[in-house]
């Protein structure tokens, strides 16, 4: 049987492009299917991809149901392209937009999630949501009184976000000490823009190419290394860690050391999806935040 990965390597090192990438996929892997009649098809899978990439070279706006029913038939061929040893790099992002542009659009980011998670379950983001309502309540109760986070009043909502995610790592801390052109380990997760301050110019400094939220006065902008991805109203960057945790689960990324415990605890909890014990740092050992959590 044909290994994917070797044959991803192999078409790589000819410069073949991504769309020969994920159609040699199709034709040598058949392990990872979301169930249905059409996924089991290979030619299929393939006929599907050609058809992505033509709305999103010729549509300026597919329509969004259409896209979603081509993504769920093709899922086999996608998750064995970007879990592969061919995407395991720096520039595995880039990799992976220049073959699925859709994934520009935070929305498909979050479908990604919710097949990878609970595919059967059509209400499974709106419960994560309401899970992540609920941690964040806790947060602010938790950092208030360990004199971590002032009491929210006057403050909007998207302030009190703000807030929030920037204290997180403190209240689930990590082993690893970020790296020393950040500031705090907050800036694994967001930045926030100082005035005149330019975003890509950040970008390019930034030493770790996780996915960020860089925050400015009236916008959002979700960045992978020093790329841009997508922009979403401020308003919603209550929401912004479980975007985060949408492209670390579609685009198979790995959490910074500095920012492990609290991915892991968000994973867990918000998620609700296991991690291997080999893959705990210390702190979520513990268990301290369990009782922050009232488990």
């Amino acid at each position: 049987m044909v290994n994917p990965n070797s044959t991803l390597q192999t078409l790589c090192k000819d410069n073949k492009s991504n769309y020969e990438l994920v159609s040699q996929l199709c034709i040598s892997n058949r392990s990872t299917n979301i169930d249905g009649p059409d996924t089991d098809s290979r030619a299929s899978m393939a006929k599907h991809y050609r058809t992505l990439q033509a709305w999103y070279n010729k549509k300026k706006n597919p329509d969004y149901e259409s896209v979603s029913q081509l993504l769920d038939l093709e899922y086999a061929a996608r998750r064995a392209f970007i879990d592969s040893d061919a995407t395991r790099e720096d520039n595995k992002h880039e990799k992976i937009l220049e073959a699925y542009p859709c994934f520009r659009d935070i929305r498909r980011a979050m479908g990604e999630l919710r097949r990878l998670l609970d595919k059967d379950n059509s209400h499974s983001i709106d419960e994560m949501l309401e899970r992540w309502q609920d941690f964040c309540q806790k947060v602010q109760f938790y950092g208030v009184w360990k004199k971590m986070l002032k009491p929210p009043l006057g403050m909007d909502k998207a302030e009190q976000a703000i807030r929030i995610l920037r204290v997180l790592p403190s209240l689930f801390p990590s082993p690893c000490a970020p790296p020393k052109k950040l500031r705090d380990a907050s800036e694994a997760l967001l930045h926030v823009l100082e005035v005149k301050e330019d975003p890509n110019s950040y970008l390019k400094k930034r030493p770790l190419p996780c996915p960020v939220l860089i925050v400015s006065s009236s916008s959002c902008l979700l960045a992978i290394g020093d790329a841009p991805i997508a922009t979403f109203p401020k308003q919603d960057i209550a929401v912004g860690a479980i975007y985060l945790m949408a492209y670390y689960y579609a685009f198979h990324l790995t959490y910074p050391k500095c920012v492990a415990t609290l991915l892991s605890v968000i994973q867990t909890e918000i998620l609700l999806d296991k991690i291997h014990d080999k893959d705990l740092t210390p702190s979520y050992k513990k268990g301290e935040w369990k009782d922050f959590l009232g488990q």
